[in-house]
């Protein structure tokens, strides 16, 4: 009854001047993809949406501007370049916000490229390892193509999607994106440790993908019952899933489930979700709502940063004018998180870059984005401990922040302090 077709056939549907959705992280629609750009020359001003999506992204080759014009809501490395050739843009949006512009048709899609598994005796299909907006693209969209990929593990959840909903697809057979683990070094094991003593047993976990939070994951190997409900999850869940470490019995909201959007990681992650009653990929309008996100008590939300100024202003998504990444789900989980009962709202980074530029500062650089308020920062983490910035006046959190700053920049710190906060006429005596 349903029939693949070749992939050049698939996306003679999209037009000049369409907005076309593609598929987030490791399930970006490479075959899809590139059969698309093969028509760049009789294409004008296609609108490419997404996420971060892994792969090759060839359509935003800066060759290829008049066909294709990339509008970023989350910026990765193969598509950064497209704010500086001029053949991309960013929207500034909490990740929670992205479904509602899609169903509102604040920003309405023509065309959704996606990847998903083989369907099931019944005919639906699942959106695997990448739910987050993507199911809001699938249900808003004009037309939506899909590749059938049985290397795609079925996810339980908000990802099934009847093949009947898909009006053409093709197939394909080959790995989905992985990323391999990286092994934490010294710096980012101390910075994981102190996340990790900041983790109460029952404690519900979000974390961000990467070094950092995989070394809070290892030292929390003693830790019980932990839970997750997490934007994204990577394989740093698995040794402690496989210890018993994390069982999510205390959760108040999906007990005993792990509750992610999006993950990214290893063959050996994609095999543990596969078919996995225990894993929840739900829409990430849902997983980043701040009420759903503070129901579970203890929720601690783990978020890097590219900068912290001295009051607690929190850089994530740029240097200076030079868009990195996104907004994302930061805020969505640091206040989640700071109204969850016995909650903590962290932002860990490692004290300086690897130039030895310290990245605690004054104040952000000019033109960057504050993407956490410093009336949303809590705690503060680096290498050099833990510094607490809820319910302190602006003297108190400069010492805080010069104290887990690199000591080769405190003194320099300490004088642009006494420079912009008239730090060394500090009413509240001593060091604050």
């Amino acid at each position: 009854m349903y029939e693949s077709v070749l992939p050049q056939k698939a996306v003679q549907v999209v037009k000049s001047h369409d907005r076309v959705f593609v598929h987030s992280v490791a399930a970006a629609p490479d075959v899809l993809l590139d059969a698309l750009v093969e028509r760049a020359p009789e294409l004008r001003d296609v609108e490419m949406v997404h996420l971060h999506i892994e792969g090759k992204a060839p359509h935003t080759a800066p060759e290829l501007r008049d066909s294709f014009k990339t509008n970023n809501l989350f910026v990765g490395g193969n598509s950064r370049y497209t704010l500086v050739e001029g053949n991309g843009s960013y929207v500034p949006v909490f990740l929670s916000e992205v479904p509602l512009m899609f169903r509102r048709g604040i920003m309405p899609l023509d065309v959704a490229l996606i990847q998903v598994s083989t369907p099931d005796k019944h005919g639906y299909c699942s959106l695997g390892v990448s739910v987050d907006a993507s199911k809001a693209a699938i249900d808003s969209a004009k037309h939506v193509i899909a590749q059938i990929n049985p290397q795609m593990p079925r996810t339980h959840g908000d990802g099934l999607v009847h093949i009947s909903k898909l009006d053409s697809f093709v197939e394909v057979d080959y790995p989905i994106h992985e990323m391999p683990a990286h092994e934490p070094n010294d710096v980012e094991m101390r910075i994981g440790q102190h996340v990790a003593s900041l983790v109460e047993d029952e404690s519900c976990l979000q974390m961000g993908i990467g070094a950092i939070p995989n070394a809070a994951l290892k030292a929390m190997e003693n830790h019980r019952d932990l839970g997750i409900h997490t934007e994204m999850f990577s394989d740093g869940i698995l040794d402690l899933v496989e210890r018993g470490v994390i069982t999510g019995k205390a959760k108040h909201r999906d007990t005993g489930k792990i509750v992610g959007g999006f993950a990214m990681g290893t063959r050996r992650l994609y095999d543990f979700m596969d078919d996995n009653p225990e894993v929840n990929m739900l829409d990430i309008q849902y997983v980043n709502n701040v009420g759903k996100i503070k129901r579970n008590k203890n929720t601690v939300a783990i978020n890097s940063a590219i900068e912290v100024d001295f009051t607690g202003q929190v850089c994530a998504d740029s240097i200076g004018n030079r868009i990195y990444s996104g907004v994302g789900g930061q805020m969505d989980f640091m206040r989640g998180a700071s109204l969850s009962e016995g909650g903590k709202p962290i932002i860990a980074l490692p004290s300086q870059t690897n130039k030895g530029v310290s990245r605690i500062s004054p104040f952000p650089k000019k033109a960057a984005g504050v993407v956490t308020t410093r009336a949303h920062a809590h705690y503060i983490i680096t290498e050099y401990g833990v510094a607490n910035l809820y319910g302190k006046n602006i003297h108190q959190r400069i010492n805080a922040m010069i104290d887990i700053a690199h000591p080769n920049h405190r003194e320099e710190l300490l004088k642009e302090a006494f420079e912009l906060y008239n730090y060394k006429q500090n009413i509240f005596g001593g060091s604050c």
